[in-house]
């Protein structure tokens, strides 16, 4: 039975890694083997390292503008709030003022 706990791993451990990963030349599955971790988290974390560094596919995001991202999409959701809170007020205020 698996559990529904997900283990998290400090940066220095992700980071220690991925420089595992490049100097051994060894495989990124045989890495995450060596470490007892999960081969498709290493392999998420080397990709994002790649990406960090300038490294990445073209259109690949790095940690910053992912963050970035993600405030802006947070901002967004709450103006659009904002925006449909003062939308039914003008339409309140609309039929008040017609009485």
């Amino acid at each position: 039975m698996e559990s529904k706990y997900t283990k998290r791993y400090t940066a220095e451990f992700k980071r220690d890694a991925i420089a595992l990963v490049d100097s051994t030349g060894k495989t990124v599955t045989a890495v995450a083997r060596e470490l007892g971790i999960s081969s498709e988290s290493l392999r998420g974390w080397y990709i994002q390292a790649k990406a960090d560094r300038g490294e990445g596919a073209p259109g690949e995001l790095t940690t910053a503008e992912r963050e970035d991202l993600k405030r802006l999409r947070r901002q967004n959701a709450e103006q659009a709030k904002t925006i449909e809170v003062l939308r039914k007020a003008a339409v309140f205020f609309a039929k008040e003022s017609d009485r």
